[in-house]
């Protein structure tokens, strides 16, 4: 998730409808100065002071002129405000040089907000960003307890203190699980992420690691293992392997193991694979109801599984002269999702016989073909690719191509850009069976 680089005070950006702030006249571009008295010094501050049921708000508004306004308000009412920066204060950058670390395999020429790898706490707590917790001072960690920062996410990727420095190369990465111990002992809800490297992190080190990790639940809740990542950008790093059939139908059957004991034990599987895991064995997924209501979704678990029973629903629920004219589009997606997405688009063609959908895999060029995943396709090998194609009138897209907050691809080219090169509308689908079969039939 890409993040603002530059610090940008606690200027108000939004204020919402019939919100608190609107009836006392907040305005976008004032300045949050402080509550009660206190200096506002990041987005925990805020949610924490905000708590309080009488607050005295201190704004500058655009003409210098600072009010203080006095407001009653229930418990958990918001203002109904936004900022510039989501976090307040500037986003602290990771210290880190992990061997797999994705950032530094990207080309030169980018976009600069691309190359800032950010490792904090509040980002974790706010969009879901995981953390290394290898820069956190002593003030760091007293104030996750304080302002009741949970859940928090953490890359962890092994508990093996030495081998966590190795893997990231930070003298204070042995920390991690003393940290995690006085996390979860003050309540602290952590999810928890492990890039798996063949010869690194595997096999025993694996099994440690999320023994380990099962000794703190139910405080952490879950452990997702993604595979590593390797572009063809990486001649400059430590050598790598990348998981084939073999090494991948290996690790599944290991956290299939695992997953039966805790189950027993606990009641949860605890541990999970993404989905990538599967693909590349030529494994069939878990069962939608085995990955437990998708705690780990935006690491790529049971992505598949839970995109195929939307559409499948949602499909039931439509009457077959839902679509009422003869209509040829086209989807453009990775190598990873493309069988799946084929299945799909069938099963949207059975239920409705006027429609033809034409299902294209893109490789990689512009990363290199070892990396497979729909988000990380450029607009540029989409072009090249389906030039010369009967796209039919629509050509669709998964929506995480785009970044998370404009549209725009990874090479620079928005979405408007490539409707205009490619002479055809773009439509982007959200990971979402309802979304998907509705924006083809539409």
């Amino acid at each position: 998730m890409e993040v603002n680089v530059k610090k940008i005070n606690n200027v108000i950006s939004k204020v919402y409808k019939g919100s608190i702030a609107e009836e006392i006249g907040v305005e976008v571009g004032d300045l949050l100065i402080s509550i009660n008295e206190q200096p506002i010094h990041d987005i925990i501050e805020y949610k924490f002071l905000l708590s309080d049921e009488y607050l005295e708000v201190e704004i500058k508004k655009i003409n210098g002129e600072v009010y203080i306004y006095e407001i009653e308000k229930e418990y958990d009412e918001d203002l109904g405000i936004e900022f510039s920066n989501p976090i307040i204060d500037q986003a602290k950058s990771c210290r880190n040089k992990c061997v797999f670390c994705f950032i530094d395999q990207l080309p030169k020429g980018m976009r600069e907000t691309l190359y800032f790898k950010d490792d904090d706490s509040r980002l974790s707590f706010l969009q879901g960003n995981f953390v290394t917790l290898t820069n956190m001072s002593e003030d760091d960690i007293n104030n996750i307890i304080k302002y009741r920062i949970s859940p928090i996410n953490i890359s962890v990727h092994t508990t093996n203190p030495e081998l966590r420095q190795k893997m990231i190369k930070n003298k204070f990465a042995g920390k991690l699980y003393s940290i995690m111990e006085r996390l979860a002992e003050a309540g602290i809800q952590m999810n928890c992420q492990i890039v798996l490297c063949p010869g690194y992190n595997d096999k025993k080190e694996l099994t440690r690691t999320i023994s380990d990790l099962e000794k703190l639940y139910p405080h952490v809740n879950s452990a997702a293992i993604v595979p590593v990542g390797i572009t063809k950008h990486r001649g400059h790093l430590p050598g790598l392997e990348i998981f084939n059939e073999k090494t991948a139908g290996e690790t599944i059957d290991q956290i299939h193991d695992l997953q039966s004991m805790y189950l027993e034990k606990r009641g949860t599987r605890f541990a999970f694979l993404s989905d990538e895991f599967y693909i590349i064995a030529n494994r069939p997924l878990l069962k939608y109801d085995e990955y437990e209501g998708f705690i780990q979704f935006e690491n790529g678990v049971g992505m598949i599984s839970k995109l195929e029973r939307e559409i499948q629903n949602h499909l039931d629920k439509l009457p077959t002269d839902a679509l009422t004219r003869k209509k040829k589009v086209s989807i453009a997606t990775g190598h990873s999702a493309f069988e799946f997405i084929k299945d799909m688009a069938k099963c949207v063609m059975d239920k409705f016989n006027n429609i033809q959908i034409d299902v294209y895999k893109i490789r990689n060029e512009f990363f290199g073909e070892t990396i497979t995943v729909s988000g990380l396709i450029t607009a540029t090998d989409i072009i090249e690719q389906l030039k010369g194609k009967d796209l039919g009138e629509t050509l669709y897209i998964p929506k995480s191509m785009l970044k998370a907050d404009e549209d725009i691809f990874l090479d620079n080219i928005t979405l408007d850009g490539i409707k205009d090169i490619m002479k055809i509308e773009v439509v982007p689908c959200l990971n979402e069976g309802k979304d998907f079969v509705d924006k083809l039939l539409k």
